[in-house]
């Protein structure tokens, strides 16, 4: 018998099948939404000067589950070929992490708050699978990153007909650009988030296999009170997508967004300077006199209450013809077009005189100089003076009234005395920036009161004698509080009303003093118009009326009140350094009190605006633009788009860029000129 010694085995057991993981949820409709905003942050900057974008790797999302915080990670890869001919990517990993430490977290921490804070921002989505974007777009697809390297590389899992959504991008309803993200994203980033934080420390750059590896880590923060609507599902897919890093306009959205700040350019800046700005401010009542301008200015109303006479539209063309006839300027000031010079006292008197020749003419105006640096509201007088010298081809007096602005101003110190040196010094500071308005050097005489009174004590004596205190306290409120000075210095500012005061700068000998011809022609702002009535009520005193072709009396040509920026009441102010647009201001400085202290006559969305258009009688911004944009053309069309909500200019943002650019290049050109005038040109003016 032959014995099987042959073990039998036993057969294994079967393995047991491995369980199959469920999907992971989708991330919040925050991180998804935040993922879409960075996505595109991150790609648009990487484009360079000349708006064409760089082919770089595709993205890759990964998202945190720590909660309750909202976070997430976006990594992208450039390539060693782009980064060694990109300013920003040099190929030198030392300079590449010197740029990350310094510039571009900072800079993408800066591009991804304006387009949170960018109302014309929306997104939809759309169901989609791999083979049907493929089919819709090619092996461009991937290019365009509407699917990262898990979707299309080598080792993606994704299945071809695996459901995903495409995440679209619109700004004002155009699709700028799309991604596949999980999850559904909010239909309005600005309203449904706050923010989305970068953590600077959880940021960085460094090199890699296949290029340079940028890695951001982020947290998005819903708002607090505002809609957090999922963004609407299309059917049908747009027939093409922009690239990554370029709109459909030839730029970058956020490049887009900091030059043209669309609807509400730095919309948080602005809450935060301004929480009321979308309403009309508060209407006080009217006040106004030399010391103090409050309220809403009724100009009809005030026009009667101080009884000077509306310049007409038949004054102006005598005007235009005794000064553009006479090829002296191209045409009339822009402040005439427009109405900003509206009131007068004799115009027809004066221009009746010229006409006939019958007798020559001067200009009188000045400044109280209150602070180093003067403000767009100081430069209106004198911009239109500049202009009225040249169109009458006549001599000019600028009054420096430090003298004023100590009595009023002025501070005693036990130890240190009183600080009229102080004045003294602001009138130095002033004169650089009125020599710097262009005046002609021939024929304009600039003096301080503390230097030239003299000359002008014999006419300040008779002033006086011919004004009682009652008279000076009843125009002006003085009382028996008020110092001497304040009761006294009316006469200082009228004496320059009278060619005698200026005996060697105007030919006026004392002994021809009641005989002169010569008249007086002082603009000004509506404001310091009770100086002038008193002065023209005892001008007789002074000069022979019976010869002077406007019975001695100076004449005046008013403006209205440059609004300050918090909105169209009153005037602006040195006091307020946010109200104001100093002539001293960086361009920096003026594009950031336009954007965030600039009263808007805009609407509340940008629905109301298309629909109702914006009140450009209480818009600052529009209201600038009437003194300081001189095409007349283009200010009509600003005017007819904003107000309509349609067209170039149809938003708040796209009217305060223009502001922007009209004043930063105005007061370059004024710094220019003021950086060439020294002490001595000074004391030569």
């Amino acid at each position: 018998t032959i014995i099987n010694r042959t073990a039998v085995m036993p057969e294994e057991p079967p393995k047991p099948k491995k369980k199959e993981r469920a999907p992971p949820p989708p991330p919040p409709t925050a991180v998804s939404t935040a993922c879409v905003l960075v996505r595109y942050a991150i790609g648009s900057m990487m484009a360079n000067d000349n708006g064409d974008f760089l082919e770089c790797a595709p993205f890759q999302a990964t998202y945190m589950k720590d909660k309750p915080r909202l976070t997430g990670r976006v990594g992208l890869t450039a390539t060693k070929a782009v980064a060694d001919k990109t300013p920003l990517l040099d190929g030198k990993a030392t300079a590449l992490q010197q740029i990350t430490a310094n510039d571009f977290w900072n800079s993408l921490q800066e591009a991804i708050k304006r387009l949170t804070s960018t109302s014309s921002i929306s997104i939809a989505y759309a169901n989609v699978t791999k083979k049907k974007l493929f089919e819709k777009y090619g092996e461009e697809a991937a290019s365009l990153a509407l699917l990262d390297e898990s979707q299309v590389g080598k080792k993606s899992k994704v299945k071809p007909d695996q459901p995903l959504t495409l995440a679209l991008l619109k700004d004002n309803d155009v699709v700028v650009f799309a991604c596949v993200v999980p999850g559904v994203p909010f239909a309005s980033p600005s309203t449904a988030l706050e923010a989305i934080n970068l953590e600077m420390d959880q940021c960085d750059t460094k090199p890699g296999k296949k290029g340079f590896l940028f890695s951001s880590k982020w947290e998005a923060v819903p708002g607090s009170e505002t809609s957090t609507e999922e963004a609407p599902l299309v059917e049908s897919l747009p027939d093409s997508i922009p690239s990554i890093l370029l709109s459909s306009e030839g730029q970058t959205l956020a490049q887009r967004v900091v030059s043209a700040e669309e609807e509400a350019a730095a919309k948080k800046q602005e809450k935060e300077a301004a929480s009321a700005e979308k309403q009309q401010p508060e209407q006080k009542e009217m006040h106004v006199d030399p010391f103090s301008v409050e309220g809403t200015i009724d100009y009809t109303k005030l026009v009667d209450q101080f009884g000077s006479s509306l310049l007409d539209e038949s004054l102006l063309k005598r005007l235009e013809a005794l000064t553009v006839g006479k090829g002296r300027v191209p045409s009339l000031h822009r402040f005439l077009r427009r109405g900003i010079f509206f009131s007068h006292r004799d115009m027809h008197s004066v221009i009746s005189a010229m006409e006939k020749n019958e007798a020559p003419l001067y200009l009188y105006t000045g400044r109280g100089p209150s602070s180093s640096a003067m403000h767009l509201g100081h430069l209106v007088p004198f911009l239109f003076t500049q202009w009225l010298q040249k169109a009458f081809d006549c001599p000019l007096v600028i009054q420096m009234t430090d003298d004023e602005k100590f009595i009023f101003k002025g501070e005693y110190d036990e130890h240190e005395g009183d600080n009229l040196e102080y004045f003294a010094g602001l009138t130095m500071e002033n004169a650089r920036d009125i020599i710097a308005c262009g005046f002609d050097y021939e024929k304009t005489f600039l003096f301080s009161d503390l230097d030239y009174v003299g000359s002008m004590y014999p006419n300040i004596v008779r002033i006086w004698k011919a004004v009682t205190t009652n008279t000076i306290n009843g125009i002006f409120g003085f009382d028996g509080s008020s110092n001497m000075g304040k009761i006294a210095f009316p006469a200082i500012q009228a004496a320059p009303s009278f060619a005698s005061s200026f005996p060697t700068v105007l030919d006026v000998p004392n002994e021809k003093r009641r005989s002169t011809k010569q008249i007086c022609l002082i603009p000004c702002a509506i404001d310091q118009d009770p100086y002038f009535r008193m002065t023209r009520d005892i001008a007789h005193k002074l000069v022979d009326k019976t010869t002077h072709p406007l019975g001695g009396k100076p004449a005046l040509i008013h403006s209205k009140f440059f609004p300050p920026l918090q909105g169209a009441e009153g005037k602006m102010s040195s006091s307020n350094n946010n109200s104001a647009i100093f002539l001293t201001d960086s361009q920096e400085e003026i594009a950031h009190k336009i954007r965030a202290y600039c009263f808007s006559g805009g609407r509340e969305t940008k629905a109301e605006q298309e629909k109702y258009g914006a009140d450009t009688e209480i818009d600052v911004a529009y209201q600038w633009l009437r003194f300081f944009l001189e095409d007349d053309e283009e200010l009509e069309k600003i005017g007819k788009d904003y107000s309509s909500g349609s067209g170039e200019y149809w938003s708040t943002g796209k009217v305060k860029d223009r502001l922007i650019a009209v004043l930063q290049k105005l007061v370059a050109e004024h710094q220019a000129r003021r950086a060439k005038i020294t002490d001595e040109e000074v004391r030569k003016w």
